[in-house]
């Protein structure tokens, strides 16, 4: 069950109360520090899969933990970004930033029920992660690493590119979640045809 994939998998799960404690301390260069956990968080999202399928070790377990992992990570560090009013001092709007991230919470509960529900019936491989989801994740990543970082680097406003690459990171989530629901829509009217 513990193989090399998984193991990349905890730590990721692992680096989350690492992310948290970082994030409040008031520290020299912990931006840095905070943003260098989350992007390792990140590379171990994407290692994690590659190697799972080059070594041909891909287990029910990993299926499991890693979208788990994944959520938590990134709902960790969305909580932590709109718990400090420093962040929501420098967004263009709050409303828009709130939204975002409600969309983007609200579309992991929902595709983790769905994909729950269709386990259920037998047809996980009808809600299994697409090319559109790998863009999405890729782009909620580099957003939310840019606004953790949140300061100029090389005279780019590294906040102001992470906020925006945030909003498009939620429109990805909306088309996702779409995709997703769009295709479970024949099974699920199908299944409670049959159950009435």
């Amino acid at each position: 069950m513990l193989n090399v994939p998984n193991i990349l998998t905890l730590v990721r799960i692992f680096l989350i109360p690492i992310l948290v404690v970082f994030y409040f301390l008031d520290m020299p260069n912990r931006e840095t520090i905070i943003t260098s956990v989350f992007a390792l968080a990140a590379v171990t999202d994407w290692l994690d899969g590659y190697l799972a399928r080059k070594m041909e070790v891909v287990s029910r377990f990993g299926e499991f933990l890693d979208p788990v992992a994944d959520k938590l990570i990134v709902t960790s560090a969305l909580i932590l970004l709109v718990s400090d009013l420093d962040v929501l001092d420098r967004v263009i709007h709050t409303i828009p930033f709130a939204i975002s991230v409600c969309i983007i919470v609200g579309r992991e509960l929902v595709i983790s029920a769905l994909r729950e529900w269709m386990s259920e019936l037998g047809e996980r491989g009808v809600v299994s992660v697409g090319a559109l989801g790998k863009v999405k994740t890729g782009f909620q990543m580099v957003s939310i690493a840019m606004l953790l970082y949140a300061e100029p680097l090389y005279g780019l406003p590294i906040f102001l590119l992470g906020e925006l690459a945030f909003y498009v990171a939620a429109l990805l989530t909306l088309w996702s979640m779409w995709a997703y629901l769009n295709a479970a829509v024949p099974v699920l009217f199908e299944s409670s045809t049959q159950g009435d």
